[in-house]
């Protein structure tokens, strides 16, 4: 690959929504909204609607790591977004895929394990695979409060619950950790953190009441992967992707009986 070839090369390794308001779907639809140009490696194919998940079926792994080295050793890419992985044999593929090409960039992982239904999207197996294996190699991971309990153990009811579990987590290897306060039980207002090994930086925002909010998980870490993707910092990254989820809710077609799509087509 030229040393002249721009930016902007997003490969994201993770599931299909059936229902196009998560997972790849989204993945490509907020990438492409903010210029970057998005590739796929897709996990697993779910059976969804704005109601729930339905049913999963996985990817053969040999598949899983084809696609990524196909990608990998053809288009590049300048930061990778890891979803949905599912099982610890597929988490096992991506993680030889990526060593065997040899790629050594930015990595935003999405540690994907309910859906916004309550739907559990991972095997119980793979938890502790995500957390010993992958993240240590991520350059930032974006947890949700359910997705950050499970991963540390520890309950979360407020900020600076959220807080500590952001140190957690970087005590766990984390180099950075994105948290998201969407899940917190207040009324009023949201809080999202940039935890580090260098200090916190911390957002609020007043809270948008919609039912329209599936998919702003996978939205939110594929949009910090596209900023990451031209060369932005990551503390820059964060604030363009909160500001996309943000428009993108306030913008959603309100399709579906369930927990709506988001307007990506609309930021």
């Amino acid at each position: 690959m030229s040393d002249t070839t721009p930016k902007g090369r997003v490969l994201v390794i993770a599931g299909s929504d059936s229902g196009g308001g998560a997972g790849i779907q989204a993945d490509i639809k907020t990438i492409t909204a903010l210029g970057a140009y998005a590739s796929t490696a897709i996990t697993a194919v779910t059976v969804q609607n704005t109601l729930g998940v339905y049913n999963v079926h996985p990817i053969p792994i040999d598949i899983v790591s084809g696609q990524i080295k196909a990608v990998l050793s053809d288009i590049g890419a300048d930061c990778i977004k890891i979803g949905m992985l599912f099982s610890a044999g597929i988490m096992s593929a991506v993680m030889r895929a990526l060593d065997d090409v040899g790629y050594e960039g930015q990595i935003v992982l999405d540690p994907v394990m309910i859906a916004t239904s309550g739907d559990k999207l991972i095997d119980t197996s793979a938890i502790e695979a995500l957390k010993s294996r992958l993240m240590p190699r991520a350059s930032v991971i974006t947890p949700n409060v359910p997705e950050a309990e499970m991963l540390t153990g520890y309950s979360i009811t407020g900020e600076e619950d959220m807080l500590e579990a952001g140190r957690m987590l970087v005590g766990m290897g984390a180099k950075a950790v994105v948290m998201k306060g969407g899940h917190l039980d207040n009324a009023d207002s949201v809080v999202d953190m940039l935890v580090t090994g260098d200090g916190v930086k911390s957002w609020h925002h007043e809270r948008i009441h919609s039912t329209n909010t599936h998919g702003t998980g996978c939205t939110m870490a594929s949009a910090i992967a596209a900023a990451l993707s031209e060369g932005k910092p990551l503390e820059e990254a964060v604030e363009i992707a909160r500001a996309f989820v943000k428009t993108a809710i306030k913008a959603a077609p309100d399709f579906g009986q369930g927990n709506g799509p988001m307007g990506h087509h609309r930021v």
